[in-house]
This record gives C-alpha cells, sequence and structure tokens, in this order.
C-alpha cells in the first residue's frame, strides 16, 4: 500500500458492474476464465446481486427477498440513497461510444443552470478539436446514460457521478439521506463540496476524461459472425434478411438507429428539450409512422454501411404511456430538482412535463386502474443500444423478459436470444403471475417464503425516533429492547413491492404535510407490527395472511411506485399495440433474423 500514487481509497470499481465474459471469446470454463475470456465492457451479466450482497441467503429475510426481485445482470442502483422504489435495473453494455457521442450532437440537447454547471467539460481538458464543441453554456449536447435519461449534464459529469454513487466521497453522501430504509429528507450533494472538501473527488475527475478515452476505444460491438460457431446462427436467405430490414425500417428504427431521415424542424425533438418536449416528441412520432418516415428509412437500413458506426438507438425519451413498461425506473426521483443527484441532471431535465396516466394494476384484485405520472422528468425512458442484441438477453430494462441462461457460450447467448425475441414479438409467452394469470400482463414479484423485515435502530426513520414513545405506549413491544423494529411474519406470496416502495417520507416540501405523513406511515406500520406479533412465532400463512389483508389496501395506496407488473409492455409490432397492426409470424421471424446480424 506504501507504493500506491496517493490520493487512493480502497472500493468499488467500474469493472465491477461492468466486466463480464467475452461474446466471442468465451471460456471454455466460465468457472476459470482466462483473461482473453474477459470484455471490460459488455456489463455484469451473469452479476447475481442477491448471491454477491446477501451471505448466506435466508429467505426468511425480507431483504434477500426484496434483493431477490433483481435478476441476474440486474441490479438497484439507488438501493442505498433509496428513493424508496424496488428498482432493479440492467448493466448495460458500453459500445460504441463515438457513435453515441455523434448522436449526441443531434438528439442529446440540454440545458444546464446553477450548480449543473459545475460538471467538468471537455472543454476543460482540450482547447481545440471536436471535443471542445460539445458545450457552449448553457447548453451541452450529452448522451443519457441512465435508463430514466436523467445522467444529462455532459458525459464527463455521468461519469463523475458515478463514482459518487460507489463510495468516492462517502462521508459527504452519507450525510444526505438515511440509507436503505430512508425516512430522511434528501438533500443534494453538491459538486463544489466535493471539490472543496474532498482530494478523492478531485483526483477522480481529473482522470474520467482518460477513462472515456479508454472507452472509446474499448467499447466495440461484439458481433455474432465473429463468435465462434456464430456463422452457423446466420442461415437466412437474401429474401428473408431483406424483408427483416424493411420490418425494421417500418418498426424499430424510429427509436433504434442514429442513422435516420431528418425531420422537419417542428419534427425534431432533439431541439425542444424541456417543458416542450412531449410536444416536440408526439409530433416526431406520428411522422415515423408516415409513409414518407417510413420509405426514407428503408433506403437508410437497406444501405451496405448502414451497422457502420450506428448506435443502435436514438436515446431520445419515450414516454412511458406509449411503453407500457414497468414504470418504476420512469418514476425515480434521486436526480430530480431537490433530490440527491440534482446536480447530476439538467435543467431541461428537471422541466420535463407529465406523460398523462398510466394503467396499473391492482395487486389484491388484478382490476386495471389508472395511475396519474408526476411532472419534473418523470415519466420518460430512453431507448437501448441494440448493438450486439444477440448476446444479451434477457430482455427489458430489468431482465424480465426471456430465460436467463448461466452459461456465457455462444449456444447458450443464441437460445436464450430466440425465447426472449419470441417473447418480445409474441407477449403471449411471457411468464404470468402466479395469482392472477392473464388477468394481468405478466408477473408480480412476489415473496417466496413466510419472512421478517428486522430494521436495526440506527437505519429507522427519524419518524420511528420522533414518535417513539407515543408508538411504544400505544402498541407495547413494537420496538426491541435495543430499539430495533422486526415486522413480520409477512406471508408467502405476498407482493414484494408493496413493502419495498412504500413512501416513507411524503415528496411534499410542506413541513406540516412531511409530518402527517410520517406520522400516518409509523402508525400503519405500528399496527401492523402489533397485529402480527400477536399471532406469536409459529404463526402459519394462512393466519399471517387473515392479519395481513386489512393493512394490504393502505400500503397499496402509499406506494411510491403503484406499478408491480415487472415483464410487460414494449409491445410495438404485436397485436397488443393499437397504435398499428400487428406484424405476421413470417414478418417476426424475419426481423428476428436481422436482429442477429448488431
Amino acid at each position: 500500500m506504501n507504493k500506491l500514487v496517493r490520493p487512493y481509497r480502497v472500493g468499488m470499481s467500474c469493472g465491477f458492474c461492468h466486466v463480464g465474459p467475452s461474446p466471442i471469446h468465451p471460456p471454455a470454463d466460465p468457472e476459470n476464465p482466462r483473461w482473453e475470456n474477459l470484455n471490460s465492457t459488455v456489463g455484469a451479466q451473469y452479476f447475481w446481486f442477491d448471491r454477491t450482497f446477501v451471505w448466506n441467503a435466508d429467505p426468511s429475510n425480507f431483504t434477500f427477498q426484496l434483493v431477490h426481485t433483481s435478476r441476474p445482470g440486474a441490479l438497484d442502483t439507488s438501493l442505498v440513497s433509496t428513493d424508496s422504489i424496488v428498482n432493479p435495473r440492467t448493466m448495460n453494455a458500453i459500445y460504441s461510444l463515438g457513435a453515441r457521442m455523434e448522436l449526441a450532437r443531434r438528439w442529446g440537447h440540454e440545458i444546464l443552470a446553477g450548480p449543473e454547471l459545475d460538471n467538468k467539460q471537455f472543454n476543460d481538458f482540450v482547447q481545440s478539436g471536436p471535443l471542445t464543441e460539445f458545450f457552449h453554456k448553457p447548453e451541452v449536447q450529452t448522451p443519457r446514460v441512465l435508463k430514466d435519461g436523467s445522467d444529462s449534464v455532459g458525459a464527463l459529469g455521468a461519469l463523475n457521478r458515478v463514482y459518487l454513487n460507489i463510495g468516492l466521497f462517502s462521508e459527504e453522501w452519507l450525510l444526505h439521506f438515511n440509507a436503505f430504509v430512508g425516512g430522511k429528507p434528501i438533500t443534494p450533494i453538491e459538486i463544489s463540496v466535493a471539490e472543496k472538501n474532498s482530494s478523492y473527488w478531485k483526483a477522480t475527475e481529473a482522470q474520467t476524461f482518460m477513462l472515456a478515452q479508454f472507452l472509446l476505444k474499448a467499447g466495440q460491438p461484439d458481433h455474432l459472425k465473429d463468435a465462434p460457431g456464430g456463422a452457423q446462427y446466420l442461415s437466412a436467405s437474401a429474401t428473408v434478411l431483406d424483408r427483416g430490414k424493411e420490418v425494421f425500417a417500418e418498426r424499430c428504427a424510429r427509436c433504434h438507429s442514429s442513422k435516420l431521415p431528418t425531420p422537419a424542424q417542428d419534427l425534431d425533438p432533439g431541439g425542444c428539450a424541456g417543458p416542450h418536449y412531449l410536444a416536440c416528441w408526439n409530433r416526431y412520432w406520428e411522422w415515423t409512422k408516415t409513409d414518407d418516415f417510413k420509405q426514407k428509412t428503408r433506403q437508410i437500413v437497406k444501405a451496405p454501411d448502414f451497422l457502420d458506426g450506428n448506435y443502435l438507438s436514438t436515446e431520445l425519451r419515450v414516454p412511458v404511456t406509449l411503453l407500457q413498461t414497468n414504470a418504476c425506473s420512469p418514476l425515480a426521483t434521486n436526480a430530480i430538482t431537490g433530490n440527491i443527484w440534482d446536480n447530476f441532471s439538467s435543467q431541461s431535465y428537471k422541466s420535463l412535463p407529465s406523460v398523462g396516466e398510466i394503467t396499473i394494476f391492482d395487486p389484491f384484485t388484478g382490476e386495471p386502474k389508472q395511475y396519474e405520472m408526476p411532472a419534473g422528468g418523470r415519466g420518460y425512458t430512453r431507448p437501448p443500444s441494440l448493438i450486439s442484441l444477440w448476446s444479451t438477453a434477457p430482455y427489458l430494462l430489468n431482465n424480465t423478459v426471456g430465460e436467463f441462461d448461466p452459461s456465457p457460450s455462444v449456444a447458450a447467448r443464441m437460445r436464450s436470444f430466440q425465447i426472449g425475441m419470441e417473447q418480445m414479438l409474441w407477449p403471449e409467452k411471457r411468464e404470468k403471475d402466479a395469482v392472477f394469470g392473464d388477468k394481468i400482463p405478466g408477473v408480480i414479484d412476489r415473496t417466496t417464503a413466510t419472512s421478517w423485515l428486522s430494521v436495526p435502530v440506527g437505519y429507522l426513520p427519524e419518524a420511528f425516533a420522533t414518535f417513539r414513545t407515543p408508538l411504544n405506549r400505544l402498541f407495547p413491544g413494537i420496538f426491541t429492547p435495543e430499539g430495533s423494529v422486526k415486522l413480520g411474519p409477512i406471508p408467502k406470496g405476498t407482493p414484494v413491492d408493496l413493502i419495498g416502495n412504500l413512501d416513507v417520507l411524503s415528496d411534499s416540501t410542506d413541513p406540516g404535510e412531511r409530518v402527517a405523513h410520517a406520522a400516518k406511515v409509523a402508525a400503519l406500520l405500528a399496527q401492523l407490527k402489533h397485529d402480527l406479533d400477536v399471532l406469536g412465532p409459529n404463526a402459519t400463512d394462512d393466519e399471517a395472511r387473515k392479519v395481513f389483508a386489512p393493512f394490504g389496501r393502505r400500503l397499496f395506496e402509499l406506494s411510491k411506485c403503484p406499478d408491480y407488473v415487472v415483464n410487460r409492455g414494449h409491445y410495438f409490432g404485436t397485436d397488443k399495440f393499437s397504435e398499428e397492426p400487428g406484424l405476421s409470424d413470417d414478418d417476426k421471424r424475419a426481423l428476428i433474423e436481422f436482429l442477429k446480424t448488431f
């Protein structure tokens, strides 16, 4: 250690979430890979969050049930600086950063204000050349990195935020929230404070330009044709591939290609970020359904160089009302005004309008209900890149569509690809809910065993500390002698999100409303704990369900994300998408053959 160059800090690295088995140089023995079998930028697709973070896993511990909702290759990056939303998302591969930066020139216009301008830009490291063209105060042309498109202050700012999130300046970071449990008002971690007080921040900030240069070189596409035995999967006829290109041009390219026709000025959502974005998006979307767009795009897709330098995404913010995917990611609050990552999201992100109402499903009856999405940044998802799509199944932003195969072999990846694409294009093949079946459009994550939630005294929300004496008087035994709380038994089959998405602290800025909300939550949990404790340690699941049932509705009404169906949405090209006719089975198969070539 005494030979390391200071300042240094022992902690997590980027590779923890972004190094994985190479798709085109897979290890013969996955348990003993060699260096040439690893890739720096493909994402930790084979990473089991629950196995890594819960040692000696105990299904009776609700914390295990919570992290067990993360499929392999997904994790909840807001688990520590909690937003009170169960929200595991994929660790995406980093491909074609050069093409992505070029895409930012067209679609990635953002306006910065106040402390958002404290983010480093390429101009701070180079004085001439193309990299100086991405920032002209207060506008930055930037990739949108996080799933909800909130990392929108420039490529270097997005990189620097990651290091804060994995412990770079934990002394300051942990002052701004109550870790894991919440219940404390969240405040922004300020770049100016990090600049002043953290040598670790300043050292990292000085080096992320070099990291960006590395990613430019390292993040190269992995093509199936270059994988061992890959050619045998690319056997479609020229006629089938040609039809697949036409289908892609007409249905997919509008979100999943960086090579597109240039729309008229008032149709271009890249130039109208902020409060007018949704109107611009709607005009763009309607244009993509016209013969004019489809004819021009078919020519682009059929060109021999279509895939060369194509990021295979627009990175536009797509309203979740159109996607119909699970809303918990676009409901994330960490980057909105006044929250933990306030300094790392743009003013134009924070001023995005509401996308309107979405349909959610009651976890007790399965009946559809309407839910109004909030404004201020939430409600949108950026389309992922389709580069090397053959190697990255399962699909959707949480890896819920398809079947995970733990083998990194080409054959295993292709099996997962085929199953995943069939479930994407034939949604009826997706996993069904154990309770409601076809009544709801997918599966609700439920506890797999009877469990208990134990919260040590040091993690209890402030509301519990504030009302501890009256709560103890009303509900004797709610606190252990050490001051902790243990809630249970939570019966097997309970929706995990019912507790995991409990909004323990109101988003209101009014102190009185915050106190009233906290008191309501504290009283609800105290009464639930009391009634469950009466059952004793040997209660059956049926007995626990009877006690739990009256509280379920109240817990659901206090959900910060009331959308519990995790594998729904993205119905484009299927009969479930009402705006356009579904594709024929032959067209779907032709599209799959073309997607293999990405």
